[in-house]
């Protein structure tokens, strides 16, 4: 009995909190942003493209605890400004930059990668995962390197756990 009485009145308190917002968000709503929307609607089926000069890259072979870095240039090759919302790597030792702008049609941009080699002795492969607005939503970049253990900690890689 408890329980129905509990969630009717959290039922109520999130039926107002959705009326009463409703207000204040048609007010915030800017018809210059609805006009850019529209626009941008009539446009359907035009997505801007990434056309990249590579989307690998080997760093070859590099000594534990470098910081390797490397740029991928792309070019803005479809008809509609291309937004890059986020991008991520696939482990915290990749740490990818990227213009946080709207990129214009035929407009060039860089994405910038270090890759952080400090406890990833061995072959590393790594992935950079952009997020944008192109017709797939993502566009992945790739980078590896081959890292020579520090001889310092080789001990602490192959000694048993306890």
């Amino acid at each position: 009995m408890k329980r129905n009485i509990v969630y009717s009145v959290l039922g109520l308190f999130a039926v107002m909190a959705m009326v009463s917002c409703k207000d204040n968000a048609s007010a915030k709503i800017n018809a210059e942003n609805v006009d850019a929307v529209q626009k941008e609607v009539a446009k359907a089926g035009e997505f801007p493209v990434m056309t990249f000069d590579r989307v690998e890259h080997d760093f070859g072979t590099i000594n534990e605890g470098d910081v390797a870095k490397t740029t991928f240039t792309f070019t803005n090759t479809g008809k509609t400004p291309l937004i890059i919302a986020r991008a991520q790597g696939s482990c915290g030792c990749t740490v990818p930059s990227f213009p946080k702008e709207a990129v214009a049609p035929g407009a060039t941009g860089v994405i910038e990668v270090a890759f952080n080699s400090t406890g990833k002795p061995n072959l590393q492969q790594k992935l950079v995962t952009l997020f944008a607005n192109t017709e797939r939503g993502t566009e992945v970049l790739k980078i590896k390197a081959m890292v020579t253990p520090d001889p310092n900690k080789a001990a602490t890689y192959n000694s048993p756990i306890n």
